[in-house]
């Protein structure tokens, strides 16, 4: 019995002296294994060192103490940690580990000479704790160059290779400083978490608070902003389509969605010399890039290192950059909800900027303005372009040479159309308003640089102006406003040459209301351009066609005749029969070269005679009417132009 306890004792001896031992191997090799992660970075320049380092092999816990870091490249770095643990270690095989969790501490990085401004920045978290982790044991080899972009490029290639089911912080403070003209500035984030960290995509990430302070020099009296914004959301992030965009040997023409949503709000923000803007929300949707056009580092290089203005030709290379960049960046959606500016000057509110398949749009504008307050219901720019923006600017002449026509219906390109509608404005000093309910231009179909399909409609309300020598009669009518429907359209058919302006619609409520159809007959292609001389050259195969002209009397006859009376100081009764008898006056020598004319002329006389009727005068071309001898016979001899028409005329109340 006895030689049974002491064997017992023996085995346990050797069981506890072999534990130890394991215990101290385990410990060597988690510092090998360290140390061999340091040494990787002084092989490439750099300088790092650390503490003790321990490890509990019962708890697989590694704990890592003062790391400190200096990567050797440009922008030169300081990388800080005053501790790591690391709970569950186990490796993967000879090139990955993984934890169950890892604690960081006092973590640190200063970044000096960052970027075009030289800046200097520190980013500071004072706790980071990291589930589920699993990634490589040692980092890739960093970039050579003090290129940003391949920084970054490492950077996200490092975070592509790691998993974890979350990260959270609950700070992070980032801080820079610049030259005078750059400032400084710093930023509070609190509540930082990101979820399911997989092969360089992330479920979502997210921010309760962000609270920043920026100094901005400006020449005379320095300016603070200070602000704050909640509730930071990025649902679905990927990583890998930035490092593909980032490679300057990429000609992928696809794009990629790197973001699926990203939401913040409220924002508020407000400047030390009086100005404040608060915003309910803002929202992005489905961002993608296109390797091939989102050339950051092109854009970075384009940068100048001070302030100076670039020379022309170097303002118009970055233009055609910044297009193909632009060109690179597809959003599906953008909206930002209800914004409000508060000036020393007044107040203005916004209830939604919003851009959706190409469409950008303002609504609910409430501003201030010179003469009473602005208020527009929405103003919307249709199929909006920031590359084409870009290249149209691109194109015009250098500073002080004026742009050519060419260059400047360029814009055309830009956009397809444009949209104001329910606009209240104080017209010049008066007390009185313009109200817009619709103003719409749409066109298309170019033909180069100019457009051969257009539509116009114009729905507005205007007050007369007794400072207009033209709007005297109006005045002196008692007519304070005008009423104006506008409804105009241009359409040009190529395959059969034909041209057409319909509808032509004119309502002047209290005047009249006017109606007109023209159609013109093989229009060339070729007729589309701005030469001059390129355009009256082939004018000449254009056919006149079908001219239809309808007015209804609201008020204008009554507005002629009372401001013929006044003039000739006779009653209204006399001054309706003088223009009568005018109007069949100058007829008859219209009728006596052309008798189809008469029809027009008692249909005038007619529609003068009494008030409240409408007049439709249609003419028929009798044969090929080639429209430049046709205006040059209107102004030589337009009663013999007259005569290469059918002239059909009525009057009905």
């Amino acid at each position: 019995m006895k030689r049974i306890l002491i064997g017992l004792i023996a085995l346990a001896v050797l069981g506890a002296g072999g534990w130890f031992g394991f215990n101290l191997y385990a410990k060597h090799r988690a510092t090998a294994e360290v140390e061999a992660a340091f040494e990787q970075i002084r092989k490439q320049g750099g300088k790092a060192s650390h503490g003790q380092v321990g490890f509990d092999v019962m708890t697989r816990t590694l704990t890592i103490e003062d790391i400190a870091v200096e990567p050797g490249n440009e922008p030169r770095a300081q990388i800080k940690i005053a501790g790591i643990k690391g709970t569950g270690v186990r490796l993967i095989d000879d090139a990955r580990f993984s934890a169950g969790s890892i604690d960081i501490h006092g973590f640190e990085v200063a970044v000096d000479q960052l970027g075009p401004a030289k800046l200097k920045a520190s980013y500071k978290v004072p706790q980071l704790t990291v589930r589920d982790y699993a990634g490589p044991i040692r980092a890739e080899k960093a970039p050579a160059s003090g290129s940003l972009i391949d920084m970054y490029r490492y950077v996200l290639g490092q975070y592509a290779s790691v998993t974890a089911s979350s990260l959270t912080a609950p700070t992070l403070t980032v801080s820079y400083a610049g030259s005078t003209a750059a400032g400084s500035g710093e930023v509070a984030y609190s509540g930082l978490a990101i979820q399911n960290l997989r092969n360089g995509k992330v479920d979502a990430m997210k921010a309760d608070r962000a609270v920043f302070t920026i100094d901005v020099p400006q020449p005379g009296k320095q300016d603070k902003l200070t602000g704050e914004l909640s509730n930071v959301i990025v649902n679905d992030f990927d990583a890998t389509a930035i490092v593909a965009a980032l490679d300057p040997q990429s000609n992928d023409d696809s794009y990629h969605r790197i973001y699926r949503q990203i939401s913040a709000g409220p924002y508020m923000f407000k400047s030390s010399q009086g100005m404040r803007m608060d915003i309910d929300g803002v929202s992005f949707e489905d961002i993608a890039i296109q390797p091939s056009k989102f050339r950051l580092a092109e854009i970075l290089a384009l940068m100048p290192a001070d302030r100076s203005v670039p020379a022309p030709a170097q303002s118009r290379e970055m233009m055609e950059k910044l297009a193909a960049f632009y060109e690179g960046i597809r959003i599906g959606r953008i909206e930002v909800g209800k914004t409000s500016l508060d000036s020393p000057q007044g107040s203005a509110r916004i209830n939604a900027v919003r851009y959706r398949e190409g469409e950008f749009a303002v609504e609910g504008v409430d501003a201030p303005a010179p003469q009473g307050q602005f208020k527009m219901e929405r103003f919307a720019l249709k199929s909006f372009s920031v590359a084409n923006l870009m290249r149209w600017a691109a194109g015009l002449a250098a500073p002080g040479q004026a742009p050519s026509p060419d260059q400047m219906l360029g814009l055309f390109r830009v956009l397809e159309g444009a949209e104001i509608k329910g606009v209240v404005s104080p017209y010049k000093t008066t007390r009185q308003f313009v109200t817009i309910d619709t103003i719409s231009l749409n066109w298309g179909q170019l033909v180069g640089s100019i457009p051969s399909k257009a539509n116009l409609v114009v729905k507005m309300v205007t007050p007369t102006d007794p400072a207009n020598p033209m709007q005297q009669p109006l005045i002196l009518a008692g007519v304070d406003k005008l009423a104006i429907d506008l409804d105009l359209g241009a359409a040009w058919t190529e395959s059969s040459g034909a041209f057409a302006l319909t509808p032509v619609t004119i309502d002047l409520g209290n005047l009249a209301k006017a109606q007109a159809r023209l159609a013109l007959a093989s229009v060339p292609r070729s007729v589309f351009t701005v030469d001059p001389v390129q355009a009256m050259s082939q004018a000449g195969q254009i056919e006149a066609g079908t001219l239809e002209l309808s007015l209804r009397d609201s008020g204008v006859v009554d507005l002629i005749v009372a401001q013929y009376s006044r003039m000739q100081n006779v009653s209204r009764d006399a001054a309706r029969s003088a223009i009568v008898e005018m109007i069949r006056a100058q007829g008859e020598r219209i009728t006596a070269a052309n008798p189809d004319a008469r029809a027009a002329v008692d249909a005038l006389a007619g529609f003068v005679a009494t008030s409240g009727q409408t007049l439709t005068i249609k003419l028929t071309p009798l044969g090929k009417v080639p429209v430049v001898q046709l205006m040059n016979a209107l102004n030589s001899e337009p009663i013999g132009a007259l005569a290469q028409f059918r002239i059909e005329a009525s009057t009905g109340l």
